[in-house]
């Protein structure tokens, strides 16, 4: 892996310069794809299964101390993830010996079966996750069947009726740009912080995957709020069910208030699909 320390010449060059100018530290990336159903989301808690504590427990394991990660988006209970990116902090004495590949099969054999590492990457020094982030992306996929969803079943919500996609968008474009997406999140979670979020693009599109119809509404902005995403969801297709109409839209954003908006969208259908660093994409968007 480029960057990486992989054998043992090469990380002793690396640990002595990073020793002479005095810094120790090696930040590293992971970047981690998820099955969200059986985790009460990412974010370690107590007593609970989350991503976060299956990944830092194999941290654990693996140097043999305590590690805490930083998250460049943390989801809730039931929602997944295509490319979740985990920073966390080593020495370099730390990484000799260790390819990356040795790094991958020890964290894949230690972390719950529904989570992948798919790569590690070797940062910047004053890289993180969350805050180095430029672009999020995340995708919502409703299935449209008359039929329940057999293949997507656990990652989509089943709508067994006809959406009028153009209403949708035309909704999903006054969403567009920065605005004060209080009424798009958890009334609790907004109490004290600035609400003010960038959304730069909302496409509504249909596709079809694995013989079934789905709607997929992708969502690209700086930062999300709790259950944002899921919400604008919910909001839009009350739109595309012909409840409200698309201008109906501007007045939830003036409101500021949850109960203005539609209903919170199923988790099992959202999924984080992408992220940006300095226009680093972290998959190939043609993929």
């Amino acid at each position: 892996m480029e960057g990486f320390l992989v054998n043992s010449e090469n990380n002793a060059l690396a640990e002595n310069q990073v020793v002479e100018e005095g810094r120790d530290a090696v930040i590293l990336s992971l970047l981690v794809s998820y099955n969200g159903t059986p985790f009460a989301g990412f974010a370690r808690q107590p007593g609970r299964l989350t991503v976060q504590g299956s990944i830092e427990e194999a941290l654990g394991l693996v140097f043999r101390r305590p590690v805490e990660t930083v998250c460049a988006g943390r989801t809730d209970s039931g929602v997944h993830a295509r490319s979740q990116v985990v920073s966390f902090t080593v020495s370099a004495r730390e990484l000799e010996g260790r390819s990356e590949f040795k790094l991958l099969r020890s964290l894949n054999a230690l972390t719950h079966e529904d989570i992948s590492v798919k790569s590690a990457q070797r940062r910047e020094d004053d890289f993180s996750a969350r805050f180095s982030c430029t672009m999020r992306e995340y995708k919502y996929f409703i299935c449209t069947d008359a039929y329940a969803p057999l293949l997507m079943k656990g990652f989509c919500w089943h709508i067994p009726k006809q959406l009028d996609l153009d209403a949708m968008s035309a909704a999903a474009s006054y969403l567009i740009g920065e605005h004060d997406f209080k009424s798009f999140c958890m009334a609790a979670s907004a109490e004290g912080k600035s609400t003010m979020r960038n959304v730069f693009s909302v496409d509504v599109s249909r596709e079809s995957l694995w013989g079934e119809s789905l709607v997929v509404i992708t969502v690209k902005g700086n930062a999300f709020l709790h259950s944002m995403v899921r919400t604008i969801v919910g909001t839009l297709v009350a739109v595309g069910l012909g409840r409200r109409k698309p201008e109906w839209v501007a007045s939830v954003l003036e409101a500021r208030n949850r109960a203005a908006a539609g209903e919170n969208a199923p988790a099992q259908g959202l999924v984080f699909w992408d992220v940006s660093y300095e226009g680093e994409r972290v998959h190939d968007p043609r993929k």
